[in-house]
Parts: structure tokens; C-alpha cells; sequence
């Protein structure tokens, strides 16, 4: 039997037939690119998981496009006379009242730094014009004396100045935390707060106007959904309600404990200051347990070196 050519041992001859051995490409070794592996395609279930975030993400985005209409609607409607809005005045009285003592302890605080800043340009005036008159002292043998008692005069106020500075920058620190933190921390729940009424009454006013619409089986179903959307806009303004009441009272409470203390202070410090009171300056530090930092703690104040 014959048996047919080897397909691997066969050849392609170019220039016909009898041509030469030039060009022949033995079938061996042609790879076709066709021949490797198909990319890998997406894991079972991969196509579904991202529709599913898709989707998500879509509802996100029209519940937040909604929930601005609405808003941004009722703001409107209240502005320009037309809506209702809910009204707790004895709440609101308090916001406004907080907001306004804000800006007075904000008035405060600012004129307290710049008495800071003039105290500290007053001590370093003194410090420098200390040391100047005791270089004269030294140098002047005919006004070493006068030089002299000036001299530790200018020391003597430097260092009460110095005594007086630390008392009030701990002043300063104490109304700064009250006004920009814990004043602060109350705002932004009354903030909270206010979005969360404004949103409870656009919610409430879209419930009105669908209970009073046709009863179809549409209507229904919308006035369902919006019935259990406005119950749940307003157990979150009664919650954040409570909670700005709350917050409201401990402000109250905080505030009076720290400005006893630190109006006391002050007038202490002040008082024993401007009587040349050396002994009650630094007794009255020593009652706010107030610690005076030395600037450059390596090496001891120019004051201790005399």
C-alpha cells in the first residue's frame, strides 16, 4: 500500500514547480498567531457585581438629587412667604442667643492678643533698655549709681511683666478653646439641626400636597412612600432637636465654670501687676497652677543671670 506524503516532511516551493531550493519554508515551523491562549474573560458573576455597584451608585445620586429639589424648593417657598415652616422658639431663641455671645467672646479673645502682643513688645523694651543702663552704670563711674537703681528697676518690671504675660496668654488659651472648639462643637450640631428641620418640612409639605390629591392606585402608593420618608426626616430632627438642647445646657454650664475661673484670674493678675504687687502676681499664678515657660530652657532667662 502507498501510503500518502508526510505532511510534516512536505515543503512549499516558490517560483513553481522545479524551482530551486530557495524559499522553501519547511511546514514545521509555521506558527500561526492564532494558536495561543484567549485572554482571561471576567469571573463568573463579575459582570453582575458591577451593574449591582452601578445601580447602586444611581440610586445614591437620584435620592440626593430628590432630597435637593425638595429642599431647595421649601427654602424658597419660606423666603418668599408662601410655605410653613416649624418653628420651636424657645430652641431658636437659644441658637441665636449662643450665636450672638459667640461674637461678643470672639471680640474678647481678639482684644486679649493684641494685650498679649503689646505686653510682650512692653517686656522686651524693658529687657533691652535694662541692659543699657546697666552697661552705663558700668561704664559712667560718675552715674554708676543712678544707672544702677534704674537698672534693677527695668529688671524688676520685666520680670512682673513676664509674670503678667504668662497669665495672660493662659487667658487667651482658655477663651480660645471655649469659643473655637466647644462653641464651636454646639454649631455644628445646630447646623445639623437646622438641615434636618428644613428637610422634615419639605418632606411634610410634600405629604400635605399628595394627601390632598386624587386617591387612585398610583397615589396610593406614592403617598405611602412619602408618608414613611417624612416619619423618617422627622425622628431625625427630634433626635438632633434633643441633642442640641442638650448640648445647649452643658455650654451653658461649661462656660460659667471656665470664665469664673479665668475672669478671676485676669483681674487678680491685672490688679497685682499695675500695684507693683510682686507677691500677689506670682501667688496668683501659683493658684491657676500656671507655669511660666522660659524661652530657650537650656540656658537660664537673662533675668536669672543678674
Amino acid at each position: 500500500m502507498v501510503s500518502g506524503p508526510n505532511l510534516n516532511e512536505t515543503s512549499i516551493v516558490s517560483g513553481g514547480y522545479g524551482g530551486t531550493a530557495e524559499g522553501i519554508i519547511p511546514t514545521g515551523t509555521i506558527k500561526g498567531p492564532g494558536l495561543h491562549p484567549p485572554p482571561p474573560g471576567p469571573p463568573p458573576g463579575g459582570e453582575e457585581v458591577v451593574r449591582g455597584i452601578a445601580v447602586e451608585k444611581f440610586d445614591i445620586v437620584k435620592k440626593w438629587g430628590i432630597n435637593t429639589y425638595k429642599c431647595t424648593k421649601q427654602l424658597l417657598s419660606e423666603r418668599f412667604g408662601r410655605g410653613s415652616r416649624t418653628v420651636d422658639l424657645e430652641l431658636e431663641t437659644q441658637i441665636e442667643l449662643l450665636r450672638e455671645t459667640k461674637r461678643k467672646y470672639e471680640s474678647v479673645l481678639h482684644l486679649a492678643r493684641a494685650l498679649t502682643a503689646h505686653l510682650y513688645s512692653l517686656v522686651q523694651t524693658q529687657h533691652a533698655l535694662g541692659d543699657a543702663f546697666a552697661d552705663l552704670s558700668q561704664k559712667s563711674p560718675e552715674l554708676q549709681e543712678e544707672f544702677g537703681y534704674n537698672a534693677e528697676t527695668q529688671k524688676l518690671l520685666c520680670k512682673n511683666g513676664e509674670t503678667l504675660l504668662g497669665a495672660v496668654n493662659f487667658f487667651v488659651s482658655s477663651i480660645n478653646t471655649l469659643v473655637n472648639k466647644t462653641m464651636e462643637d454646639t454649631l455644628m450640631t445646630v447646623k445639623q439641626y437646622e438641615t434636618a428641620r428644613l428637610e422634615y418640612d419639605a418632606y411634610r409639605t410634600d405629604l400635605e400636597e399628595l394627601s390632598m390629591g386624587p386617591r387612585d392606585a398610583g397615589a396610593v402608593s406614592r403617598l405611602d412612600a412619602a408618608q414613611s420618608q417624612f416619619q423618617s426626616h422627622k425622628d431625625k430632627y427630634e433626635k438632633l432637636r434633643a441633642d442640641v438642647a442638650i448640648k445647649l445646657k452643658f455650654l451653658e454650664e461649661n462656660k460659667i465654670k471656665v470664665m469664673h475661673k479665668q475672669l478671676l484670674l485676669f483681674h487678680n493678675a491685672i490688679s497685682a501687676y499695675f500695684a507693683g504687687n510682686q507677691q500677689q502676681l506670682e501667688q496668683t499664678l501659683k493658684q491657676f497652677n500656671i507655669k511660666l515657660k522660659t524661652p530657650g530652657a537650656e540656658k537660664p532667662s537673662w533675668l536669672e543671670e543678674q
